[in-house]
């Protein structure tokens, strides 16, 4: 795994992963997507870590892609283009598979990709700097991979408003449309994003893991096949505390 342009530090039972290429907002580059994965996925293994928090270092979040890749993704390099795509993909859909809650501490830009990370972590705690969006189409773009989650957490209309437009929200009508959990003062980013980690280690590893599996099973489901998973899970935990 690259550790150069993603930091690991652990708090006890708190991972921090700190996107570092502050020099370019964070912006996505692939050693830097690459190295996120395998620490989330890394992470997740842990047995010592029970939740991870997500930021970046420097004055962003992720500013998204980094553009200057795009030059080599060109049409006739059709097994790289497919292979940044398969990793863009991957790099937002393992928060949900992973066991582990990741809370994102976002302060400054986060556009595009990185509005993206924000938004695929389970929780967020936002700066009072932050501007969350997705440009794409002031580049004559689209935010495709990005877009599939992003309707699911702030709803149709609000969902194609910003990325038809490419204007950012800022921290407080992020918080309106509710992606996200808190907007704290920039000085108090980390300290709140880690005091809120805390109170989740603080519970049952068990219970916290269950709870994150059932949500991600069951938010896109139909009533009766969500209520399905539900009771198969609430027999599984009554087995377990049984032991």
């Amino acid at each position: 795994m690259t550790t150069e342009v993603l930091l690991q530090e652990d708090r006890g039972p708190i991972r921090i992963l700190t996107l570092n290429r502050p020099e370019k907002l964070n912006a996505l580059n692939t050693a830097l997507t690459e190295s996120l994965v395998a620490w989330l996925k890394q992470s997740d293994r842990d047995d010592a870590i029970s939740v991870v928090v997500l930021t970046g270092a420097g004055r962003a979040f992720c500013a998204g892609a980094d553009i200057g890749e795009f030059k080599d993704l060109t049409p006739d390099q059709a097994a790289r283009v497919e292979h940044r795509a398969q990793l863009t993909m991957q790099s937002h859909l393992v928060f949900s598979q992973i066991r582990k809650p990741v809370i994102a501490a976002v302060r400054g830009a986060a556009m595009g990709g990185g509005a993206g990370l924000a938004l695929a972590s389970d929780m967020v705690v936002a700066s009072e700097t932050m501007k969350l969006g997705y440009p794409e189409i002031r580049h004559g773009i689209l935010p495709a991979i990005v877009l599939t989650n992003l309707v699911r957490q702030i709803g149709r209309k609000a969902a194609f408003e910003l990325v038809a437009q490419g204007n950012p929200l800022s921290a407080a009508r992020a918080y309106e449309l509710g992606a996200v959990n808190k907007v704290v003062p920039d000085d108090r980013l980390m300290a709140e994003a880690l005091a809120l980690a805390e109170s989740l280690a603080a519970y049952q590893p068990e219970a916290l893991f269950a709870i994150k599996q059932l949500f991600h099973k069951v938010v896109d489901l139909p009533l009766a096949e969500g209520l399905e998973e539900g009771r198969k899970a609430n027999i599984a935990m009554r087995a377990l505390h049984a032991k």
